[in-house]
């Protein structure tokens, strides 16, 4: 009998890159087994995606709420154990929520939700079950990125005093200037997407990032974001200031308007001892730079890196690992953890990043709305 995990999948049908990313990622390592789930709101594209892609149909369900009856009712040794919901944002509550209330595991795209209210929600049910909840913040899974966690905990860059964070695309550009397709894009109508584009899709990538490698939480920010068009109801554009402490501040700069501009997000911490300077595009570099030394640059697969970092690495030094090894990453720590098995806590982002994430886009919008002021995180 496999010993896999029974993975259901919610969305990511037909030709969506998320949906390819968290099959391949949830396929490394051989922990889990795709059984099934509901990938199209059309059962008969439903049915032809799931002969496509290579599973049997008869867990290939007609609606979400079908899925749960069902599932329900096979033994336990059966039924999903873990479902990844990588609908569009407005459903991830209802699914979230019907999913801890009846015992599954889930992973979650981010936003979690589309208010903080919902996150908090979540996060009071998932503390009574005995489930587990991970949000997929991809990129910290990065082999290099946990690297710059680890020397940073251990004092590598010494005190931080400055944070400086980029993630420009220029995706939404051709759609924002044309008031037709502007209309029909789903990331900005906020009944789908909640009430931020930019900051909910890419600045709590950012956010989370921050929190997730120096260990701090930001508690200040001041927000001033982009709309572009005063019909237009969902920023594109924004910088956010970040006050951690009276003498740490940091920054956040995203957009979505950055014409030309593909998936660059940089990540820059700076201590009194050094910096570290890591790349999306190049993931495979993580720069260390000093005052008393020349330019060092560590790569993945290497003794010299952290154990969390080596684990995340599946290949040896000089073969490049990308973001679907990252997500890779993410999905073996959920595996550990729905097995009870030992996990390091940075394998993965919890509820908590979820919570956070959403707190940190209403007070983004929060602080624009008033006249760009600063407000408590």
């Amino acid at each position: 009998m496999s010993t896999k995990i029974r993975l259901g999948i919610l969305g990511g049908g037909g030709d969506s890159l998320i949906g390819v990313l968290h099959r391949v990622a949830s396929s490394m390592y051989d922990s889990y087994q795709l059984v099934g789930g509901v990938f199209n709101p059309d059962f008969e594209q439903n049915i032809g995606f799931a002969e496509k892609i290579g599973i049997p149909t008869n867990r290939v369900y007609r609606d979400f709420d079908t899925l749960i009856e069902e599932e329900l009712k096979l033994p336990e040794t059966e039924r999903m154990e873990v479902i990844s919901i990588l609908t569009p944002n407005f459903l991830h509550f209802p699914m979230a929520k019907k999913l801890l209330e009846n015992g599954f595991n889930v992973i979650c795209e981010k936003p979690m939700t589309t208010t903080y209210e919902e996150a908090k929600i979540l996060k009071e049910i998932l503390g009574k079950s005995k489930t587990i909840f991970a949000v997929t913040y991809t990129y910290t899974g990065y082999p290099m990125v946990r690297q710059m966690k680890e020397m940073i905990a251990s004092g590598m860059i010494g005190t931080i005093q400055k944070i400086d964070v980029q993630y420009y695309q220029g995706w939404i550009n051709p759609i924002i200037h044309d008031a037709e397709k502007r209309a029909v894009t789903w990331r900005l109508d906020p009944e789908k997407s909640g009430i931020s584009c930019c900051i909910g899709d890419i600045g709590t990538h950012a956010f989370d990032m921050i929190e997730y490698v120096t260990g701090m939480e930001v508690k200040e920010i001041l927000a001033d974001l982009n709309y572009v068009y005063s019909d237009n109801k969902m920023d594109v554009d924004g910088t956010v200031l970040l006050r951690f402490s009276e003498f740490v501040k940091g920054l956040i700069r995203t957009s979505q308007i950055a014409t030309g501009e593909e998936n660059n997000f940089t990540v820059s911490i700076y201590g009194n001892k050094g910096g570290l300077k890591w790349e999306q595009e190049n993931p495979n570099y993580l720069y260390h730079l000093t005052e008393d030394g020349p330019l060092k640059v560590l790569k993945p697969g290497h003794a010299y890196n952290s154990q969390l970092s080596l684990d995340g690495s599946k290949l040896p030094p000089g073969h490049p690992e990308g973001i679907f090894d990252s997500m890779g990453n993410i999905y073996k720590g959920v595996a550990r953890a729905i097995r009870n098995e030992k996990y390091h806590p940075g394998e993965f982002p919890t509820i908590n990043d979820g919570v956070r994430g959403m707190n940190f886009i209403e007070k983004v919008v929060e602080s624009h709305k008033k006249g760009n002021v600063w407000v408590e995180v």
